[in-house]
């Protein structure tokens, strides 16, 4: 009996450590880490050509000298781009200040402590923000979270979620709260999200910065898609430089100018 118990065990463990070293390798953590980072280091999207010392400010913009906050998960963090992600190109681009509170694999449900609302609770309510961003997590949908009923208050849904960021934002800093969502991939779980993001938009009034429903946006060729996307979900530097940036600049441009 011992043995087989001693069999089992040692089974056990090197499947956990099989299951580690793979997780570092997909996940750039861990000891074969550096697998995926070079991956991403060697992509031709995250090549020299496409660096953000290249972005130009533009000229009148109307976040120039502000401060924004961007909450969000691996796709703020820039997990495919280096760490070159929205937050950069938006202070670049539009001249404001940025405050990037990024944490890859985490989620809009209140689950654990790095969920957005854990981390949203801990900023420090005295800085002054002119303008607060969040990502609708794709982390949500490959997880299968519960989508939640609109009003129920219960965080731990991703529905209930966004209503409490709403509401948290636009009371602790009084600034317009805008969402942006990912491009298109295929996920039924992310279209219901971005669905019921709408619904929340009519509700609450708040921006939607949509990459996803946009037709012509995600009409792009096969060979662009390669170079802009490390994954379905992470953009390259390219991607967040030519093609998601200029699109997310364009619709919060809009939306800025709409909320004078």
């Amino acid at each position: 009996m011992k043995k087989v118990v001693t069999a089992t065990v040692c089974a056990a463990a090197a499947m956990a450590g099989a299951q580690l070293y793979l997780l570092g390798a997909k996940g750039g953590i861990g000891p074969l880490g550096f697998i995926r980072n070079n991956k991403i280091a060697s992509h031709p999207g995250n090549g020299e050509a496409y660096g953000f010392d290249q972005i130009k400010q533009m000229e009148n913009s109307s976040l120039a000298g502000k401060r924004i906050c961007v909450l969000g998960s691996s796709v703020v963090f820039g997990a495919g781009s280096q760490e070159w992600a929205v937050a950069e190109y938006l202070s670049r681009r539009m001249g404001c200040t940025a405050t990037k509170e990024a944490v890859s694999g985490t989620t809009l449900c209140d689950i654990g402590v790095n969920s957005y609302v854990s981390r949203l609770k801990k900023l420090k309510s005295s800085e002054k923000y002119d303008l607060f961003l969040c990502q609708l997590s794709t982390n949500d949908a490959r997880k299968r979270l519960p989508l939640g009923k609109i009003g129920s208050g219960d965080t731990r849904t991703v529905t209930g979620a966004i209503e409490f960021i709403i509401r948290f934002v636009t009371e602790t800093w009084h600034c317009p709260v805008v969402f942006f969502t990912g491009s298109r991939y295929h996920s039924i779980a992310y279209d219901a999200l971005v669905k019921r993001l709408f619904e929340l938009k009519e509700k609450y009034g708040v921006g939607v910065i949509d990459l996803w429903s946009n037709d012509s946006f995600n009409s792009i060729s096969d060979a662009d898609r390669r170079l802009y996307m490390i994954d379905p979900v992470h953009p390259t530097k390219a991607g967040y430089r030519d093609w998601w940036g200029p699109e997310m600049e364009k619709q919060l441009r809009q939306y800025l100018e709409e909320t004078k």
